[in-house]
C-alpha cells in the first residue's frame, strides 16, 4: 500500500480512537490527527500556511454567525411568523414542512455552494417549522443537513465548473457546459426523488401526522398578521440570486486580470464571500425591526449579548470541527495521495460495477474529512479517467464528481459538519441524529452507484 495511503488510515485511526475509546469529542480527535499527520509527514514547515488557508475560508465563519444570528432571532417574533406562513400553506400535508426545506434547501445550495452555510442560512427557517409540526429534531437536523448539501450538484454550484474543467481538459471541444448542465439536472432529478420518498417512508415511521385542522393556522390571518416576515427570506435569498444571474457582470467589474486574460485578483469571489459574511447581520436586524415595537424595546445590548453567549456554547464545537478538519484536508492535498491513487486503480484494472461500489463508498470517507470541492480538484481527473478505461462514459463520470463528492461532505457519519450544523440548531441529540444520518448517506451511496452503472439508461441516452 502507497504510504499517501496510510496517512488517510492514520487520521481515521486517531480520529476514532479518540471518538469511541476515550470518549472525547470528535473535534479533538481530528486536531491531533493533524498534529500526528503534519508529524508523520515531516512538514512542520508548513503548518503555519495550513492553518492559515483553514482560518481563512469564509465558511468557517459562515457557521458561525448564522447559528449565533439564529440564537438571536429566535427571541424575535419574526421566526415564528415564518413558521405559522410555512404551517398555513403545507400544514395538511404529513410533514409537509420538511418538503419545504427539501425543495428550498437544494436551491439555496446551488447558489450559496456551501453545504455548513447552507444549513445554518435555510435551516434557521425550516429546522423550527418541522419541529413545530411534530417532526423529531434528530430528524429535521438530517431533512435540513441532507437537502442542503445535495445544493453541491446542481447548476450553477461552483463544484461544478471545476469537474467540468477535469473534462473539458481530457476531452478538449467534445462537450459542452451546456450539455454538461442538462446531464447534471436530470441526475438531480433522481437524487430529489430518492430525499423525497426518503422523507415519505420517514414521516411514516416516526408517525409524524398532518396537522389537525384547527391547528392549521389560518393562511389569511397568518399572512395579515405577519406578512412583514415575508422579507426576512427574501433580505437572505436575494444576493444569492443576484450574484448567480449576474455573474458575468460582476467578473467583467471586480475582477483583474493581466494581459492574456489571467484573473490575478479574483474580485468576484471576495465580492460574494463578503455578502455570505454581512447577510446574518443583516436578517437580525431586520428581524428586529420587522418584530415590532415590542420586540425593540427588548432587544437591548446586554439581553442580545446574553443570548449570542448561549448561541456560541453550541456553536464552537462545530466550528472547532470544521476547522480542525480544514486543516488535515490541507496537509493531505500536500502529498501525492492523488498520483498514488490514480496509479493504484489503474493497475488493478477494476470493471465498472466494482467501480460504481467502491469510488462512492471512497469518496463518502474522505467526505468526513475533505470539503467537496478539495475531492473535485485532487480526485477529478483521476476518477473520469479510472470509468473511462473500464467503460463507462467520461461525461456521466465529470457529472457524478459533484454528486459522490460535494453532496456526501458533510453528511457522512461519525464526523459530519453540516448534520452538526443542524443540531445546533434543531437541539438534537447525537446518538438518534447520527444513526438517522447513516440510514439517509447510505440510500444516497445506493443511488450514486446506481447512477454510475446505470446511468446510460436513467438518462434517457443523455451520455
Amino acid at each position: 500500500m502507497p504510504i499517501e495511503f496510510l496517512y488517510l488510515v492514520l487520521v481515521f485511526a486517531v480520529v476514532i480512537f479518540f471518538f469511541t475509546a476515550l470518549k472525547r469529542p470528535l473535534h479533538e480527535g481530528m486536531l491531533v490527527a493533524f498534529i500526528a499527520l503534519v508529524a508523520v509527514t515531516g512538514k512542520w514547515s508548513s503548518i503555519g500556511t495550513y492553518i492559515w488557508n483553514a482560518i481563512t475560508k469564509p465558511e468557517m465563519y459562515v457557521i458561525i454567525v448564522f447559528v449565533v444570528s439564529a440564537s438571536l432571532l429566535s427571541k424575535t417574533s419574526v421566526i415564528d411568523d415564518c413558521v405559522a406562513l410555512i404551517l398555513s400553506i403545507f400544514g395538511r400535508l404529513r410533514g409537509g414542512a420538511g418538503y419545504v426545506a427539501i425543495i428550498g434547501s437544494t436551491y439555496m445550495g446551488s447558489l450559496s455552494g456551501s453545504g455548513p452555510g447552507n444549513v445554518a442560512t435555510t435551516g434557521v427557517f425550516t429546522i423550527p417549522a418541522m419541529k413545530r409540526s411534530k417532526f423529531p429534531p434528530h430528524l429535521a437536523a438530517n431533512v435540513e443537513a441532507h437537502a442542503s448539501t445535495m445544493g453541491n450538484m446542481i447548476p450553477p454550484a461552483g463544484m461544478i465548473a471545476v469537474a467540468f474543467g477535469h473534462l473539458s481538459a481530457m476531452y478538449p471541444d467534445k462537450y459542452t457546459m451546456s450539455q454538461f448542465w442538462i446531464v447534471l439536472w436530470v441526475i438531480a432529478a433522481w437524487f430529489i426523488i430518492q430525499r423525497i420518498i426518503t422523507l415519505y417512508c420517514m414521516c411514516r415511521f416516526y408517525k409524524v401526522e398532518p396537522m389537525k385542522k384547527e391547528d392549521i393556522p389560518s393562511f389569511k390571518q397568518t399572512l395579515k398578521k405577519g406578512w412583514r416576515a415575508i422579507f426576512l427570506p427574501i433580505i437572505v435569498f436575494a444576493p444569492f440570486l443576484m450574484t448567480s444571474i449576474f455573474d458575468t457582470f460582476f467578473e467583467s467589474r471586480l475582477n483583474v486580470v493581466d494581459e492574456a486574460g489571467k484573473v490575478i485578483v479574483n474580485g468576484a469571489k471576495s465580492f460574494n464571500d463578503s455578502i455570505i459574511l454581512i447577510i446574518p447581520a443583516a436578517i437580525v436586524i431586520f428581524g428586529i425591526l420587522l418584530s415590532g415595537k415590542d420586540t425593540i424595546k427588548k432587544m437591548t445590548p446586554k439581553f442580545m449579548l446574553e443570548a449570542t453567549c448561549k448561541g456560541m456554547k453550541g456553536v464552537v464545537p462545530t466550528s472547532m470541527l470544521v476547522m480542525a478538519a480544514y486543516f488535515v484536508s490541507n496537509a493531505l492535498a500536500d502529498t501525492e495521495i492523488n498520483a498514488k491513487l490514480a496509479t493504484l486503480f489503474t493497475e488493478m484494472n477494476m470493471p465498472l460495477w466494482v467501480l460504481a461500489l467502491i469510488l462512492p463508498l471512497f469518496t463518502a470517507i474522505l467526505g468526513m474529512l475533505l470539503p467537496g470541492s478539495t475531492q473535485v480538484t485532487m480526485f477529478g481527473g483521476t476518477i473520469i479517467t479510472i470509468i473511462a478505461l473500464a467503460g463507462g462514459s467520461p461525461l456521466l463520470a465529470a457529472a457524478m464528481l459533484p454528486c459522490i463528492c460535494g453532496a456526501m461532505h458533510g453528511v457522512t457519519p461519525p464526523y459530519c459538519a453540516c448534520v452538526y450544523t443542524a443540531m445546533g440548531i434543531a437541539q438534537s441529540e447525537s446518538k438518534p441524529t447520527l444513526l438517522n444520518c447513516a440510514v439517509w448517506i447510505g440510500l444516497h451511496y445506493l443511488l450514486s452507484a446506481i447512477m454510475i452503472l446505470c446511468g446510460q439508461f436513467l438518462l434517457f441516452g443523455l451520455v
